[in-house]
């Protein structure tokens, strides 16, 4: 099996990926911005060849990077990557090169989270009213209909990335005026409440084969928008309402060889509201998170889902696992070094974090784990402490 890997060695964390495609028998190439010598050695050995293509927005050149590859070892069987962001890159080489997997018309409703909400809509799953945005007029006439506040964010985005929140008309007419109009924007109802995800990996036939829940604190917007710090942790139970629509949304976007991160809002009497969807894993180190709360290896058991159609490992999440964020520009009550002195033991991972995710999820991160959640509140409370003014 010839599989192209789009941007193999970002992020670190996900390099994993296209080195268990090769343990698991398949020939990879990639593509990518980085230099073949900036590559980790372990990636660039899982490669049989690769181009680097600074520019990946420039569609003619990795076309002509594409070809290249295909002339060095034959026809493709598969196109991927884990960003988000190249999934319309993603797409465009299946068709071009006639190779499996969802085109360009397959991917709209992915993309696009006003078309998200039709397919909420069809699977019978509750989601936040919105609509887009063309003008200040429509916007005002969608606050009147559902009330303040409101979010605003690019209809084709990637997480909270230039998402804000409206409290009244002034903030509206301000959105108007400020934002960038070659956009094109959503405006949704404010959702109060707790976010909980839905993530997992389908198989060749759309089928689930791996299921995970997190709690996220503060919600990410919050943390992006306030420059907070972020928090969020596995549940050991999937809550079966979550369970039953998260399954159902899946269906109908009919993700195959896929993972994915659908998100919740459970508002303060226990409903749960669709968000939106992202067929990629989770952000930032959570299928490590996957990984330790199961004691098992998602990287591999994706590269098998692809190359051999099958996942093996039991997933019995025997413990909670939480992501403690923490950034450069807060003066935190105690040091690295006295957070690894008290609970050094306990903290699974501590790793810096790109740059280029740190509004989100911060500069620096510790996973820590444990059977019971009472036990991690105390650990994610010393880490996180600002030092009083």
């Amino acid at each position: 099996m010839n599989i192209l890997y789009l941007s193999p060695s970002f992020p670190p964390n996900y390099r994993r990926f296209p080195v268990c495609l090769r343990e698991a028998g398949a020939t990879v190439v990639g593509i990518g911005w980085q230099e073949a010598g900036s590559l980790s050695p372990e990636v660039r050995r899982s490669m049989a060849d690769y181009c680097q293509v600074p520019d990946m927005g420039n569609y003619d050149h990795v076309l002509r990077a594409a070809g290249y590859l295909v002339s060095r070892v034959g026809k493709l069987d598969r196109v991927v990557s884990q960003e988000e962001h190249w999934i319309d890159l993603e797409a465009a080489l299946r068709l071009d090169f006639n190779v499996p997997g969802d085109k360009p018309d397959a991917i709209r409703s992915l993309r696009r989270k006003s078309l998200m909400k039709e397919v909420f809509a069809r699977a019978g799953v509750p989601a936040a009213r919105g609509e887009l945005a063309a003008d200040l007029e429509a916007g005002l006439s969608f606050a009147r209909r559902v009330g303040y506040p409101l979010i605003a964010k690019p209809d084709r985005g990637v997480g909270a990335h230039a998402t804000c929140k409206l409290s009244d008309d002034g903030e509206l007419e301000g959105f108007f005026r400020s934002r960038d109009p070659e956009v094109t924007y959503i405006i949704e109802e404010f959702l109060g409440g707790i976010i909980e995800s839905f993530d997992g990996l389908t198989g060749k036939d759309g089928a689930i084969l791996f299921t995970a829940s997190h709690q996220f604190f503060p919600d990410i917007m919050t943390v992006v928008n306030e420059d907070d710090d972020l928090h969020y942790w596995s549940m050991r139970r999937i809550p079966p309402d979550l369970e039953d629509l998260g399954r159902r949304a899946i269906a109908a976007f009919g993700l195959r060889e896929r993972f994915f991160h659908l998100e919740f809002i459970r508002g303060p009497r226990g409903r749960l509201t669709a968000m939106e969807l992202n067929a990629r894993p989770p952000g930032g180190l959570t299928t490590d998170m996957f990984n330790y709360a199961n004691d098992i290896d998602v990287y591999r058991e994706w590269a098998n889902v692809v190359v051999h159609g099958t996942f093996a490992a039991r997933c019995e999440r025997p413990y909670h696992v939480c992501y403690i964020g923490r950034k450069s520009n807060k003066r935190y009550a105690r040091s690295h070094e006295e957070v690894l002195r008290a609970y050094g033991p306990r903290i699974l991972v501590h790793t810096p974090i790109d740059s280029v995710f740190r509004r989100a999820i911060g500069d620096y991160a510790y996973l820590v784990r444990d059977p019971e959640l009472e036990q991690i509140q105390p650990i994610v409370a010393f880490i996180q402490q600002v030092r009083p003014e």
